[in-house]
Parts: C-alpha cells; structure tokens; sequence
C-alpha cells in the first residue's frame, strides 16, 4: 500500500515538467534557422571575397596587358622611325659614295648632284655640298642657296665624320625645322668638302602621330641631348624644349625621368607611359594614355562579376535550404523520442529510415531505451536487497561500538605512563646534547687557531723567501753597477784613444795647409802654367782649414764626454756603496724573519697538540649525546605508538556509530531509490497502472 501511494504521488507530479520544457522550447530555435543564419554569412562572405579577388586580379592583369600593349605600339613606333631614317640614310650614303668614286670637279659637282634632286620626297632637294673654303654646292634645279655654309649646324657635324648620319635638329634658312645626314667627302681633292641632306620633321611627326597602335593612346619625340620636342600631337608644342617646370604633368614627369636615365614603363600624373629609344639617334620616343581609359574596361568586368555573385548567392540559398530541410526532417522523430524519455516513458520504440549519421543517431537511441529499461529493472531488484543488507549490518555495527569504548578506556591509560616516560629520558637527552654542543664549539675555536697560526706560518715562509730574492736581486743589481763602471772605464779610454787620432788629424791638417801655401807660392811662381794648380792648392788649404775647425770642434766635445763620463763613475761608486748598505739591512732582516718563524712553529706545534685533546673531549661527548637521543627517540615512538593506539581505538568507536549511521541511512536510501525507479515506465502494466 505504501509503494502504491507512492507511486501516486510520483505520477501527480509529472505533469508539472512538461510545461517547464514547453518554456525552454518556446525560447530554442530550430536547427535549419540556425544552420542556415550559420551557412548563408560564410557564403555570402566567400563569394564576396572571390568576387573582391577577382576584381583585383583582374584589374592587375589588364593594367599589365594594356602596359604590354602600350610598349609593344612605341616599339613599332620606334622601329618604323629607324627604318624610315636608315632608308633615307642608305639612300644619302649611297649618293656620298658615288661622288668619292666619280671625284667631280667643284664645276662638274653642281650637275652630278642634280640627278638626285627630287628622287627623295623626303629630301626635295637632294644631297647638297659645302667646302672648308666656303664653297657651296647645290644639285641643279634645287632651290638651296647657303651664303655662309661654314658656321651651319649641318657643315660642322659633318666635319665631325666621315661616314653620313644624321645629328641634332635645327632651324634652317626658311625657318623650318629640320635633320641634317653630313658626312665628309673623301674625293681626293685639296679643299675638305662636306657631303649633306635635309629631313624635315613634319615626316617624323606623321609617323609619330598616326603609328600609335592602341586606341586612345598618344606619341611625341624628344631628343635628349637638349630636351627639344621634335614631334607631337600638339603642334604648337615642336621644337620647344622640355623643362620641369611644365603645365602639363605629363612632360614634367617625362622630364624627371630623362634627368634620372631611367626609361622603364611608369606611372605619371594617372597616366601610364612608356619610352623607346630609337636606334643610332639622341631620340627618345614617349608614348602614354590615361588611366582612366584603361579603367573603364576594369570597371565594366567588376560590375559583370558583381551580378554573377549576386545571382550565385540566391541559386546557393536556394539549394542550402533545400538540402537543409532533407538533411534535418529524421530529427524530427529522434527529438519526439526523446522528449518522451525526458518525461520518464521508456516503452517507446524508435524507428529509423536513414542510413547517415542521423540514422546510426536513432539506433543509438534505440539501444539507449533498452539499455534503460534493462538498467532499472536491475536497480530495482538490488535495492530490494540492498535493504536486508542494510537491517544486518545496523546490528553488527552496535556490537562492534560496544567493544571499541572498552578498548578506547585501556589505551588511555597505558598513553598516560608512557608520556610520563618520555618526557625524562628527553631531559636527559637535552643535557647531553648541550655538553657536545659546547665541546664542539671549543674545537672549531682550537681548529681555527691552529688554522691562523698555519697561515702566520706560510706568510712568515713566504716573507723570508721574498727577503731572500731581494738580496740576491741587490747582489745582481750590484754586479751590474760594476760592470756599467767597467763599461764607462772603457769609454774613457776609448775618448782617450779618440783624442788622440783627432790631435794627429790635427796635426795633419796643419801640415796640409802649410804644403798647400808653399804649393800657391810655387803656383804663383809659374805664372799662367802654375794657375791651375794654384786652384787646387787654393782648395786643399781651405780644406785643412776645416779639417782644423772640426779637429777643434771634436776635442770640444771629447773633452765634454770625459767630463760626463767622471760624473757617471762617481755616481755609479755612490749607486754601489749604497746597494751594499742596503745588501746589509736585508740580511739583518732574514736573520730576524728565520727567528719570528722559528717562534710561530713552536707556537703551532702547541695549538696541535691542544686539538687532539679537544678531539677526545668531543668524540665523548658525541658518543653521551648519542645515546641520549637514541634513548630518547625510543621513547618518543613508544609514545606515538602508544597515541596511535588510543586514535585508533577513537576511530574504530567512531567508525562502528559511522557504520551504524549508514546503515540506517542505506535503508533510507534503498526506499528512495525504489520509489524513483518507480517512477520510470519500462513495461506496458507500469505505465496503466500510473494511468
């Protein structure tokens, strides 16, 4: 009746917990919102991002395919300039070459250049020639006429070469402006000629201006050497010279790079340019265009990239939700499952059509109710006896109590006598170690003595040793005073010696003058034939003379040294009595040293033997200490032993009434746990009897 009451009040509770997970669901969100709002920002970031790459890559390549461009149309460009200008230059070459084979006369020159006028339409007036007289010679039917070619630009490049090329643009007599091919002529004649060409720069700018291959893109020509624009678009802009200081942010840009050499592809003021060098010529060719022409075309692939990704990111939400709703609709019966087993039903079957992840999901579950309904079944048995169990083990417990308060009362009394048994034997050890203490601490004084005197011993050692370098440092020093006084004795013999050699030179060069008078007087004695031995007579005497004049100096200064070296013998007897004073005071001074050491042995021998008698007290001492402790360490582990004892005989009385708590608290334990398996429904009659 109790279980059945039980059992009734379990099942009127129930329905109190659906409600509460009502509430929590009604705040959940289902799973396809949440991978959904989790899927849909990563694809849309990721295709926002391959769009954004796209876009820069794209942009980086069409800017490298429009530079590629650019610089493929001013090659052509400058190609077509140096085709256009060696063809002429073959053709002038060729009209030179003939005139050296010929070898015209200045009449017949006029007729051989007038074949040629109006062959070039580049060069109307054909090849004309001038001489370094200031001759000038023009084809028959040209219409040139030079009054002064001597000081024209094209006369003195020529003069410059021999073979024909062209040279730096210039103004000519009609006021246009024009290239010159000179060259010299070889004809053999005596007056230097000077073969030339025109070639206007309107040629050049048409090829200039009409040869850019890329659409929008814009030309001109520079010549470096002076910076004049030989060729442009804008024809107020040729022939001026280009500066740094220019309006347009183009030539200005063009102008830093030339001033710097370098001819590399660059971006200028948002324009993209490029230079060519053209082949045997100062030209620079320039060509650019706008980025913002370049950019149009970028701009129209970004927007077309944009749509794509925009249409792409609804066919992609599209499907995910498709593919979302198939994935997640097993759940659904997964989720029912398990809401009925949050409630306690455990008589559910769980059924699975998939064979994924989800699937093997629902067999788990499946396995899980039965491993469940298995689980309790057995929970409920066990209690059942776990209950018996408990009632037996209640009765043991109060027995054991019993005798652990009889035991407890004994062990008291025995850890009473044996404390009072510890406490002297420690007093005992505690004197013992007080006396080994004191006769360590006056051995560690006697080892210390004896450890000073040691060190006073080896100083003492060390200060005769060193006094007796010293003495024979003296004795050397005075050895070596002796023989700087026999060195200095030989020096004086030696300037002795010198002296002398310099009265003999002395002497010598008396002589020598008064050989040399009587050689001037003979000399003079013979007239016109005695004169030029009366020169060198006159020089042997001056020679004397000097000789006489350095024997003086010399005896000067010997006389100096001697007087030198007296001061340093009298200096050097001075240093050598000295150091034998000194010599003496050191050996004084050992002889005190040997009997200072002698007293400090004695002094040592002494402290030794006081140690050893030290060294018996202590060991003695040691050996009492010893014992006591032991003594006293036995006594202290009897009293452990002995309050361990009393512990454990506390802590089994303890243990017997902790035993026989748990043994009432299991029984109660035992119902509680009967009556919450109650609460589970694990066959069909559990759940109509809660019905």
């Amino acid at each position: 009746m109790a279980g059945q009451k039980k059992r009734s009040a379990k099942a009127g509770s129930k329905p109190a917990r659906p409600s509460a997970g009502k509430g929590r669901r009604g705040k959940e969100r289902r799973i396809k919102d949440k991978l959904l709002q989790s899927i849909m920002p990563a694809v849309l970031l990721t295709i926002a991002v391959l769009v954004v790459i796209s876009a820069f890559l794209s942009r980086k390549e069409m800017l490298k395919m429009a530079q590629s461009e650019l610089e493929a149309s001013i090659t052509n460009q400058s190609d077509n300039i140096e085709a256009w200008m060696q063809e002429n230059l073959e053709n002038f070459a060729t009209i030179k070459k003939t005139i050296e084979a010929v070898k015209p006369s200045d009449e017949d020159l006029p007729g051989l250049l007038g074949a040629y006028v109006g062959t070039n339409s580049n060069s109307p007036n054909g090849v004309y020639a001038a001489s370094l007289s200031g001759k000038f010679f023009a084809g028959e039917g040209s219409e040139l006429s030079v009054s002064n070619p001597n000081d024209t630009e094209w006369f003195k490049q020529g003069l410059t070469r021999v073979e024909m090329a062209y040279g730096q643009a210039y103004k000519n007599s009609d006021g246009n402006y024009v290239i010159s091919a000179s060259g010299i002529i070889n004809d053999g004649s005596d007056d230097l000629k000077v073969a030339a060409a025109d070639v206007t720069l309107d040629k050049i700018s048409i090829i200039v201006n009409s040869g850019v291959k890329m659409k929008d893109a814009s030309s001109f020509l520079i010549n470096t050497d002076d910076n004049m624009i030989l060729a442009h678009r804008d024809s107020s802009l040729v022939s001026t010279i280009l500066s740094g200081g220019s309006s347009d942010p183009v030539l200005s840009g063009v102008f830093d790079k030339i001033a710097e050499g370098d001819y590399s592809t660059d971006q200028i003021a948002g324009y993209t340019v490029a230079f060519s060098e053209v082949a045997n010529t100062d030209w620079l060719l320039v060509s650019y265009i706008e980025n913002s022409i370049i950019m149009a075309n970028i701009t129209r692939l970004i927007w077309i990239l944009v749509i794509v990704g925009f249409v792409a990111i609804i066919i992609i939400s599209i499907l995910i939700r498709l593919i979302v709703d198939r994935v997640i609709r097993p759940i659904s019966s997964i989720t029912e499952n398990i809401s009925a087993m949050s409630s306690g039903d455990f008589t559910i079957e769980v059924s699975n059509t998939s064979n994924d992840e989800i699937g093997r999901m629902g067999d788990q579950v499946g396995k899980f109710v039965g491993s469940m309904r298995n689980m309790l079944s057995s929970i409920n048995e066990e209690s059942e006896r776990l209950k018996i169990q408990s009632d037996n083990s209640d009765s043991v417990s109060r027995s054991m109590y019993d005798a652990s308060q009889s035991q407890e009362e004994a062990m008291e009394n025995l850890n009473h006598t044996v404390d009072e048994l510890a406490a002297a034997v420690n007093e005992i050890a505690q004197n013992a170690t007080t006396l080994k203490m004191v006769v360590s601490d006056t051995k560690e004084n006697s080892d210390k003595a004896s450890e000073s005197m040691r060190e006073t011993v080896e100083i003492s050692q060390k200060g005769r040793g060193d006094m007796e370098r010293l003495s024979q440092a003296m004795e050397g020093i005075r050895l070596a005073n002796d023989e700087l006084v026999t060195s200095i004795n030989k020096v004086g013999k030696a300037s002795d010696e010198i002296t002398d050699i310099v009265d003999m030179i002395g002497d010598i060069a008396e002589e020598t003058n008064l050989l040399s008078l009587n050689a001037s007087i003979e000399a003079a004695r013979a007239g016109e034939a005695g004169r030029g031995f009366a020169v060198v007579a006159s020089e042997i005497g001056g020679l004397a003379n000097n000789s006489a004049e350095s024997v003086q100096n010399i005896s000067a200064l010997i006389d100096q040294v001697r007087g030198l070296i007296e001061d340093v013998v009298s200096q050097a007897n001075a240093s050598a009595k000295s150091i034998q004073e000194n010599s003496d005071l050191i050996a004084a001074a050992m002889e005190t040293f040997d009997q200072i050491f002698r007293n400090i042995q004695s002094t040592s021998d002494v402290i030794d033997e006081m140690i050893i008698g030290v060294s018996k007290v202590d060991d003695v001492a040691a050996n009492v200490a010893a014992i006591s402790e032991e003594q006293a360490a036995s006594a202290d582990e009897i009293l452990e032993t002995s309050k361990s004892m009393v512990e454990q005989a506390q802590s089994i009385t303890a243990s017997s009434q902790d035993v026989a708590d748990n043994s009432h608290e299991l029984a109660t334990t035992s119902q509680t746990l009967t009556g919450y398996v109650q609460q589970f429904k694990i066959t069909k009659e559990d759940s109509d009897e809660v019905q």
